[in-house]
């Protein structure tokens, strides 16, 4: 049996409580022997629902640390939760890379391209294996998709900084890498971006903010006619497969390269949402990708 170790901001939190029962499920499934063993959080308590770390470790079976080093000693691979507050990851992240054990990263993988470029840094430095993702990469019905001249999609969620992610993993798991520039517009609660990767192609971002609109795409692969699909299928288990995987084999979830285009275009949309219907260029990815890219 391999340990993980849950490290968070406060562990009472969606997906440090789902993710213990679907990796047990899943690594049942696929022959995959792992379980969370370990936890820490930073807060002693949730500030929502104010369950202790100790409450939750009872509940879910765990051990509590009493520091992110000795969780970082005593697990086989290790996963920086905190997916809310994504300010934390870089500072996790350079406790727990020094370890050199596998690492997972929830989304969002960090608030700006320079720290996601820091962290790679660091994982490159200390030879770890490290990647991150938004469970809508692993949405069945993207698992077809290639060679596509455009795609829109729809997404909801209180916040673009927060939920912005998933819709932005979903365009550049269909269109790659290099967008280069990027225009939003808005209409009260509905945010849009326009993502221009050139010659005639372009992905199309809306969210509606509070809203119940469903994850969907609609993919131009250059036919004249729209391949429409919503996003209906068990998302977050496939993505906890393909943790387990990354974990068992070192196969990444996501190319380095194209986590780093998410957060350029993410980076690149919160300024281009101060500075409505212009055109601002999208931030570099660096030349450099870090670890297994």
């Amino acid at each position: 049996m391999k340990k993980i170790g849950f490290i968070d901001y406060y562990i009472n939190e969606w997906h440090a409580d789902n993710y213990p029962a679907w990796i047990k499920e899943i690594g049942s499934r696929d022959g995959l022997d792992y379980e969370v063993a370990y936890a820490w959080a930073e807060l002693p308590a949730s500030p929502i629902t104010h369950m202790t770390t100790e409450q939750w470790c009872e509940e879910h079976g765990v051990v509590q640390c009493a520091s992110m080093e000795e969780l970082c000693e005593k697990s086989d691979v290790l996963v920086i939760l905190s997916p809310d507050n994504s300010e934390n990851h870089l500072r996790y992240a350079e406790t727990v890379l020094k370890y050199g054990k596998t690492t997972y990263i929830d989304k969002t993988f960090t608030p700006s391209l320079g720290e996601a470029k820091e962290i790679f840094r660091l994982a490159e430095q200390y030879g770890t294996p490290v990647c991150s993702s938004s469970a809508l990469r692993f949405a069945s019905e993207l698992a077809d998709v290639k060679e596509l001249r455009g795609i829109a999609t729809t997404g909801c969620g209180n916040s673009f900084e927060t939920y912005a992610v998933h819709q932005v993993e979903m365009i550049v798991r269909c269109m790659g890498v290099g967008a280069k520039r990027l225009m939003a517009v808005q209409n009260g609660s509905e945010k849009t971006l326009v993502i221009d990767y050139g010659e005639g192609k372009r992905a199309l971002y809306h969210q509606s903010i509070g809203g119940a609109a469903p994850f969907t795409v609609s993919l131009d692969r250059g036919t004249g006619f729209a391949d429409y699909r919503p996003i209906q299928s068990d998302f977050f288990k496939n993505m906890i497969a393909s943790m387990l995987r990354f974990f068992e084999t070192g196969e990444v979830m996501a190319p380095a390269r194209e986590t780093l285009e998410v957060m350029a275009i993410l980076e690149t949309g919160t300024e281009a949402l101060e500075k409505l219907d212009t055109w601002v260029s999208v931030k570099q990815s660096p030349s450099f990708f870090g670890g297994k890219s």
